[in-house]
């Protein structure tokens, strides 16, 4: 096994780097989810504000006005009070004031006098107030225009309200996995890291006096071979491993009993393939550390950007969507992104068919990487 330690030991050299790209992947994805984590489901429920209420008529239209707003905001009553008023809206702690005048009902429902309020300057939130209040005005003003009494108006009105329920239709309750973002950035750390380190065990194989040894050697061309990418597969593993130690450790309670766990530890492994194959590729054409530095770089950047690791595919235009189906990472974030915001039964056949793609390339980057070889060895 003289010729796999000696890999290992251009492995073991490059450690920092190794660690390094750790670091940078790990502080990357954290970051992205604190950012990014908590937008889902949240951005369909109804939002409370903080309303207060001035009721100068008491009657029964004026309560289910009251009533209703309650239902979704935090409303309190207040006394006509405008220093008080201006005071808790400078603090925030009201966002947007009702005055409810005497007479409410024949005032403002029957002659449909406008609804007196008062808003935090330049605040969104008013809008949204604004449109549940005169959603209600505009019931309550068709049951009187249909003859009903103030009581029956107040109570019918209030019953208009609309409920509505989310249809699962991708079969996840709405919910998008946690994880989503953790393996979103799986390339641009496989790439890199496997990039730099097997790309420079290779490199380092097949350059100056080394070269010539290896050819001198009394080890056959065929177990070198095969010795060296026993090596490259250690160092894959060992990162391979810490990935999915990492994963466990931050989200073992979400990943625990997810049917979902085997296609996301295949989509991974096919990754995997993927960046051993294109380090093995980098690694056979480079001509020093310098080089590979560089085209490390250009692979793994590239990759990720084109391909949706650092620019989520939705907000990518037909034209890069087009472009990108012909690199690998985009068909691993087309699994991923299926596995973290669908049910499995829904996408378990698309996930396999990007997965498949992902090893088709793995072998054609083989291919690639053989002929080079066998080109500089008759040159």
């Amino acid at each position: 096994m003289t010729v796999y330690k000696g890999y290992m030991y251009v492995a073991k050299k490059n450690a920092g780097m190794f660690l390094l790209y750790l670091l940078i992947f790990f502080g990357i994805t954290l970051l992205f989810q604190m950012m990014n984590g908590d937008k889902g489901v949240s951005g369909y429920q109804a939002e409370s504000l903080k309303i207060a209420v001035i009721d100068e008529d008491g009657g029964a239209m004026a309560q289910s006005l009251k009533s209703y707003l309650g239902e979704v905001h935090e409303v309190m009553e207040m006394e006509d009070d405008a220093a008080m008023m201006q005071e808790k809206m400078y603090y925030r702690d009201i966002e947007y004031v009702v005055r409810i005048p005497k007479d409410f009902y024949q005032a403002c429902i029957v002659n449909g006098k406008k609804l007196s309020v008062t808003q935090v300057p330049g605040s969104y939130t008013a809008f949204y107030a604004e449109q549940q209040l005169n959603s209600y005005l505009n019931n309550a003003r068709v049951y009187a225009a249909a003859g009903f009494t103030e009581e029956e108006a107040a109570k019918s009105a209030r019953a208009a309200a609309v409920n509505v329920e989310l249809l699962d239709i991708a079969g996840n309750a709405g919910k998008i996995s946690d994880s989503l973002f953790y393996f979103r950035y799986l390339p641009y750390l496989f790439l890199g890291v496997l990039g730099y380190v097997v790309g420079s065990m290779v490199s380092a194989m097949r350059c100056g006096d080394l070269k010539m040894r290896m050819q001198a050697s009394a080890v056959p061309r065929r177990r070198q071979s095969i010795e060296g990418l026993l090596a490259c597969g250690t160092v894959a593993l060992v990162l391979w491993g810490i990935v999915a130690a990492a994963a466990v450790l931050f989200y073992g309670k979400e990943l625990s009993g997810n049917p979902g766990n085997p296609y996301y530890i295949l989509n991974s492994l096919a990754l995997l393939c993927v960046a051993v194959s294109v380090s093995f590729l980098v690694g056979s054409v480079s001509k020093g550390i310098n080089s590979l530095n560089g085209m490390v770089n250009v692979v793994s950047l590239g990759m990720c950007f084109l391909g949706g690791a650092f620019v989520p595919l939705d907000v990518m235009s037909a034209g890069v969507k087009k472009a990108a189906q012909f690199l690998p990472v985009y068909w691993f974030e087309q699994a991923n992104d299926l596995l973290g915001g669908y049910g499995l039964d829904m996408v378990k056949g698309k996930v396999l068919q990007a997965v498949g793609i992902q090893f088709i390339f793995a072998v054609a980057f083989v291919c690639i990487t053989l002929a080079v070889v066998k080109r500089r060895r008759t040159v």
